[in-house]
């Protein structure tokens, strides 16, 4: 068996240095030491444990969710290299022989690049097999069981492949890290896909009914063409849009939002029953900060969802000071909350955060 020394954690391709150094910062702060491998438009980061047994603790410790720029995180030895073309599957069983763990499930996963998509295809016809083969194993459960360990690979080309384990209560449910979406034929923009991806990521399903239910109160800043808006009225929310461009006729036509046509850093709500205040504007992140900590602040929203556009330089200590400030700040005004930011499937140069103040 393999010595699963390092981490492995997905990212969006061209954010390698950013999901880097977040990996070597978080871990820092638990006294646990590495380096990272960086490749640009890899879409992956290595980063090797320093000590034995280090990388098992990391992932163990370190809380997935708290990972802005990684969309998945798992434990693994080295890159397997030169796997016979006629045998791939016995030098990945031997990685894994000898493991203590029973895996409940199996991921053959590539990069968000390129080069993945074309190993895609592959990808799918080796599950197949090599699913009967870690069976026969005993290395995986004969029935999938979402709740164990899962079996990761990572094929770099057709040869060579990362093997290790993510535990189930400590990564991302979704193949790849990313939430298998439908763009909808009527929604007014493209955009409306990251606020439903958003919704899949923070909000637990099991709360969705509570959460996410018909009849709450929203406003969206920034609403124009209204793409985030009809995520809100999808699932049956009244809705204030502020901006002040056009909305989408058939959006006005469901007689779920009212259009306030001015400036969404000056609109102050009329009535306090505003459940979600969601904004995505193409303006400075401390600007766009500032507001929403005088929405919670004032207590004009339960839950928000908002964007944080990135600099083009240092951007993880960018988006680090920003959410740390806010914080800062609510905690002055004796504002519980809790904070979440995830560079989204969806999201370009962009982070996306959500806040939900908790009433003692």
């Amino acid at each position: 068996m393999q010595k699963f020394n390092r981490i492995i954690l997905y990212c969006r391709s061209g954010f390698e240095k950013e999901c880097a150094a977040e990996i070597t910062d978080k871990a820092a702060e638990l006294s646990i030491f590495g380096f990272a491998k960086v490749k640009d438009q890899n879409g992956y980061v290595e980063f090797e444990c320093y000590q034995e047994g280090e990388a098992e603790k990391l992932i163990t410790l370190l809380n997935f969710r708290t990972l802005i720029f990684a969309r998945q995180m798992f434990v693994a030895g080295s890159l397997l290299t030169d796997l016979p073309v006629k045998d791939r599957i016995t030098p990945i069983l031997e990685t894994l022989d000898g493991c203590a763990i029973k895996f409940g499930s199996l991921r053959v996963e590539v990069a968000d690049t390129n080069t993945g998509k074309e190993l895609a295809n592959f990808c799918r016809k080796f599950t197949v097999p090599l699913r009967q083969a870690l069976r026969d194993k005993r290395l995986l459960l004969k029935v999938e069981n979402p709740l164990k360990p899962v079996i990761h690979l990572l094929f770099i080309d057709g040869n060579s492949c990362f093997v290790g384990y993510s535990y189930s209560n400590n990564n991302s449910p979704f193949y790849m890290g990313i939430p298998r979406l439908k763009f909808p034929a009527d929604a007014p923009s493209r955009s409306t896909l990251k606020l439903e991806e958003a919704f899949n990521v923070f909000i637990p399903y099991e709360e969705w009914d509570e959460r996410l239910r018909g009849g709450l109160n929203a406003v969206d800043i920034g609403a124009c063409p209204g793409g985030w808006t009809y995520q809100l009225v999808k699932r049956s929310m009244m809705v204030y849009a502020i901006d002040n461009g056009q909305m989408n006729e058939k959006l006005m036509a469901t007689g779920q939002v009212k259009h306030y046509q001015e400036d969404g850093f000056k609109f102050r709500p009329k009535k306090h029953n505003i459940y979600w205040l969601v904004c995505d504007m193409v303006e400075k992140p401390t600007k766009v900060r500032m507001l929403i900590a005088d929405w919670l602040i004032n207590g004009w929203c339960r839950e928000t969802i908002f964007n944080l556009k990135l600099p083009m330089k240092k951007r993880y200590e960018e988006v680090k000071q920003n959410l740390q400030m806010l914080d800062d700040e609510l905690k002055e005004n004796k504002i519980n909350v809790q904070i979440q930011a995830k560079q989204l499937y969806h999201d370009r140069e962009e982070i996306t955060v959500h806040v939900q103040r908790i009433w003692g």
